[in-house]
């Protein structure tokens, strides 16, 4: 396929569980070894050849509009949700006029990995097909990953289709927060406020819900004390 140049970074998050760091700003403006969360991110986007990037704005939005606004690569443009916080789906789908006509990123603002031999977002993009997919989900392992203590997200065949994790039950992957995704998908979607999980679980029973393993290590920077966690598994990786 072509090369995906447009991602949608979402940063409209209220961060609660980082308070309270995120008391005056938003989460993915909280520093890891040294750089906010979100630069991290488009530092990766702008790797794997994303010139544009749309960026949801809504807690603390001045703060992070006022530090992206001098960004050149990739280029940034706002999507602003001051006036009502539209979740994971619904902001996608606000944006959708930005984020034109072929597949695109999606990548959660506050993700952050350390990558492997092969960079993930470029993988991703290369083994996106929009005949079988509507979504390609970046996964780590749940075992293996930093910081992170929950049940897992989904259980993955033998063909990388994914089935979420049935309830009181324990999966061996977990979201990394980075997708691709093509636009058509939120055709029949509703406006306003709605998860992008909903869409995940109308794709895995549609059998069009795959996943990609990530090399590397993926680390979960939930809360102010999993920042340490983070900065010494980098780190580590420098070593």
């Amino acid at each position: 396929m072509t090369a995906i140049t447009t991602a949608m970074v979402l940063a409209a998050g209220l961060g609660k569980r980082m308070r309270p760091l995120t008391d005056r700003i938003p989460k993915p403006m909280v520093e890891v070894n040294g750089r906010p969360l979100v630069d991290h991110v488009l530092d990766r986007l702008a790797a794997a050849g994303v010139t544009k990037a749309v960026v949801n704005l809504h807690w603390h939005a001045d703060v992070l509009e006022r530090h992206l606004a001098g960004r050149k690569n990739p280029r940034i443009v706002f999507s602003d949700e001051r006036g009502e916080l539209l979740e994971t789906g619904g902001g996608i789908r606000k944006a959708l006029p930005e984020l034109g006509t072929e597949p695109f990123f999606v990548v959660n603002a506050d993700t952050i990995w350390i990558e492997g031999i092969r960079p993930n977002l470029a993988t991703l993009a290369r083994k996106f097909d929009a005949r079988r997919m509507d979504f390609l989900l970046l996964l780590a392992p749940a075992a293996t990953s930093i910081g992170y203590e929950g049940r897992g997200d989904f259980l993955m065949d033998g063909e990388s289709r994914l089935t979420p994790r049935p309830e009181r039950e324990m999966a061996p992957f977990v979201y990394a927060g980075a997708a691709v995704v093509a636009p058509d998908v939120f055709a029949q979607t509703p406006e306003g406020s709605f998860s992008l999980s909903r869409l995940f679980v109308r794709a895995a029973e549609a059998g069009r819900l795959f996943g990609e393993r990530m090399e590397g290590v993926w680390m979960h920077v939930g809360t102010p004390e999993a920042i340490d966690e983070a900065e010494d598994a980098i780190a580590r990786s420098k070593d």
